[in-house]
């Protein structure tokens, strides 16, 4: 039955159709292409003859017989085009995409079915299954699958693309998503689609407030961001969101003591929020079959989730009772296999081993990492915060103990902050440079910054504000060179 299915959904008669519209009228090209992929036609030699279609666009040659004949060089079927050339043009051309791309829609799905039906044969395990059907469905629907070799010619077209777009963005510093901190976008150029971004340190470092500063960045630029937290409840992440929004201290937040203008700027920050793409999942119990559900789903209501974050990755559990070992090596695996499939970067944070603590150096490095060997090998960047004063003041508060254990008075030489120095080592980066990048951490607000973001008052000094204060200097203002203040 499934034979007889699968040859109803094809109609070489509309694909030829198409093509004859594409040589009488170039220029609807564009609106086909929008539509429809190489992989949308039935025959071979037409989706040969579609793929080098795109090509000639891409290079402005005109899409003709003669040139189509010599991009294809040995692979032209004169057949075949001598077939399209003799079908005549067609006007409602939406109405033909529409019934292909429902045909390949239709095929890709039976082809599922056959494949879910010899995977039950095989006694592969529910969650197996489940998860295969699920990514296949999600492939389907983005009409992204890509399940055949992409030649020499595909691939240099689409860098060349790649390049281009880049190029248009005018931007020499970023090709990925902007992290939100200058500094560390010159070390890493930002997080590329289908990156695992690993952010590990030691407890009370401020991995999570690292995280969620990058995720309020995003935020702010427009980009929907998912959170996914096993350890702390969505109020209290929001809690840490906003206190960095708005510049009021994490504690008055904690206890409402707030004063007028504080309750005004806080309720224009949560407005401001709820009307962002920004989704919170607090299941402290979830495994990475549950998780890549949740993700697939979430990423085809909302496209414009472009970041995902995972807190922390040791507390998710894998799709059985394995080793540990083994357990994390699938879900670092799943991670990065999920942000290629959404094209997405996904963050993932990750506890260190005690060991480091032994040390005189305590700053982290690779071999630290728990379970470190799958983690290290599938992430293409890992980030440790580091935070030398934590450290300092442990030992002071060991050495005030000590004191108070013999009865002695023990005067501490630490001094507290409103600002630590704080690193970013980037310990592994598949595609660029390793290194420190400095920022700053502001304790009450729980915020990273690079040190030139803020003034004095807390107030954020914007790119933009400095372009504006320069244009007035430029046009003879005779006012001092202030930098515009704008409120976070």
């Amino acid at each position: 039955m499934i034979g007889v299915f699968v040859q109803e959904n094809y109609d070489i008669s509309i694909e030829k159709s198409i093509f004859s519209a594409i040589l009488f009228d170039p220029e609807v090209f564009d609106d086909i292409t929008a539509v429809l992929s190489s992989d949308d036609f039935y025959l071979p030699a037409h989706r040969a003859i579609f793929k080098a279609l795109e090509r000639l666009k891409h290079k402005d040659d005109p899409l003709s017989e003669d040139f189509i004949k010599n991009e294809m060089g040995n692979e032209f079927n004169e057949d075949a085009m001598i077939e399209i050339i003799a079908t005549s043009p067609i006007t409602n051309i939406n109405a033909y995409l529409k019934e292909l791309k429902g045909k390949s829609v239709k095929r890709n799905l039976s082809k599922l079915a056959r494949e879910l039906e010899k995977n039950i044969v095989e006694e592969k395990s529910n969650d197996e299954i489940l998860d295969s059907v699920q990514a296949k469905i999600f492939a389907i629907s983005q009409d992204s699958a890509q399940n055949d070799f992409q030649d020499s010619k595909d691939v240099t077209v689409k860098t060349l693309e790649h390049i281009q777009k880049m190029k248009e963005r005018g931007n020499s510093l970023l090709s990925g998503l902007d992290t939100g901190f200058k500094s560390l976008n010159y070390k890493t150029a930002g997080f590329k689609e289908g990156d695992l971004v690993i952010i590990a340190a030691r407890p009370s470092m401020g991995k999570t407030a690292f995280c969620l500063n990058i995720a309020l960045k995003s935020l702010k630029r427009g980009d929907g961001v998912a959170i996914f937290s096993l350890e702390m409840p969505a109020e209290q992440l929001m809690l840490r969101v906003l206190s960095s929004y708005t510049s009021i201290p994490m504690q008055n937040l904690n206890v409402g003591n707030l004063n007028d203008n504080e309750w005004s700027t806080l309720s224009e920050a949560c407005d401001d929020i709820a009307k962002k793409d920004f989704f919170i999942d607090d299941n402290g119990s979830l495994n990475i079959n549950q998780l890549k559900a949740k993700l697939r789903k979430l990423k085809t209501k909302n496209p414009n989730v472009k970041l995902a974050i995972i807190d922390y990755l040791q507390l998710m559990s894998g799709s059985s009772n394995k080793d540990r070992h083994l357990e994390v090596s699938e879900i670092s695996r799943s991670l990065k296999m999920l942000a290629r499939e959404l094209q997405i970067p996904i963050i993932a944070l990750s506890q260190l081993n005690r060991s480091l603590e032994s040390r005189a150096d305590k700053r982290p490095m690779l071999s630290d990492l728990r379970e470190s060997g799958a983690i290290e090998q599938d992430a293409d960047l890992i980030m440790f915060v580091y935070r030398d004063d934590v450290y300092k003041y442990r030992e002071e508060k060991e050495k005030e103990k000590e004191a108070s254990k013999k009865g002695q008075k023990y005067e501490s030489s630490f001094e507290f902050k409103e600002e630590e120095d704080a690193e970013i080592i980037i310990g592994k980066q598949r595609n660029g440079p390793t290194g420190i990048v400095k920022l700053k951490f502001q304790k009450k607000y729980t915020r990273f910054i690079d040190p030139d973001d803020f003034d004095d008052n807390h107030v954020e000094i914007t790119y933009e504000s400095v372009q504006k204060n320069e244009a007035k200097m430029n046009v003879g203002d005779n006012l001092p060179p202030q930098i515009e203040h704008i409120p976070i």
